[in-house]
């Protein structure tokens, strides 16, 4: 188990980009081991892991895999506060690509070197791993009631931010350093709600986005947050459409799109 299938000491790297993969874990102990397992280090040169306050072994199985940068959080951040902790530590270590894998193998590690190769050759400086291309949701098992609120949510989204895509409730994406030193993260929430402000920031920005097909698993240890905690991150994304929207118009200013140049003209 130590140190799994990584090859150590040598720079991977794609077109002199150098990958960088964060894993933001709470509770992952029992799926880590299998997501780092397939991740593919013949191109990735770091991969962080960042704890936030988890019950269970995770940090003690990070170890024993070899994962060279571990950092724990002695309080629970949340969600946001888990990935801003990712994203800076990704750009300390010179990081080019960044890309966001969840340890709790919901995701595939297997689409990292497609991701990447989008963002090194210049085609795109975001990649989302979309399950909604190719019905991987319900295929892989996502509650109805989940597949019916993201198809909701990202038809408003797309009319109030302009954009076209298949959804924006992925937790499977790729930046490019440019991308995550042009906005701050820093000023986004530290729950759920997080990945949407993310996204609004990037398009904002003039950035724009690709999606892959992805496919996804929804079985007992796979991370999913309840009903209540649905609903709280659907009104939040609402929230941040409308300010958005709010924001492009000229309507208002937000703090999250504070120092974030734009050339739309709309």
């Amino acid at each position: 188990m130590l140190l799994s299938n990584q090859l150590c000491g040598k720079h991977k790297m794609i077109n002199n980009k150098k990958v960088v993969v964060v894993l933001p874990a709470y509770n992952a102990e029992h799926t880590l081991e299998k997501t780092y397992n397939e991740i593919p280090f013949d191109i990735v040169d770091e991969v962080v892991l960042v704890d936030d306050a988890s019950s269970d072994k995770t940090v003690v199985v990070a170890k024993e895999l070899g994962i060279k940068h571990i950092i724990a959080h002695k309080h629970n951040k949340g969600y946001g506060g888990n990935q801003k902790t990712c994203y800076t530590k990704a750009l300390e270590l010179g990081g080019d690509i960044v890309i966001m894998l969840h340890p709790d193998y919901q995701y595939t590690p297997r689409l990292i070197l497609a991701m990447a190769s989008i963002i090194a050759n210049d085609v795109y400086p975001v990649v989302l791993g979309s399950r909604i291309l190719g019905k991987g949701a319900l295929k892989g098992g996502m509650p109805l009631y989940k597949y019916f609120s993201n198809r909701v949510l990202t038809l408003i989204q797309n009319m109030l931010i302009g954009q076209k895509l298949s959804e924006y409730h992925t937790g499977y994406r790729a930046f490019s350093r440019e991308v995550l030193e042009s906005i701050n993260f820093e000023a986004n929430s530290d729950d759920f709600v997080f990945d949407n402000q993310m996204l609004s920031q990037i398009v904002y920005a003039d950035f724009e986005i690709a999606e892959v097909t992805c496919p996804t698993k929804y079985f007992a240890e796979a991370s999913s947050i309840n009903l209540s905690r649905s609903i709280t991150y659907g009104l939040g994304v609402l929230k941040v459409s409308f300010q958005h929207f709010q924001q492009r118009k000229g309507m208002a200013e937000f703090e999250i799109y504070e120092g974030i140049t734009t050339n739309d003209a709309d």
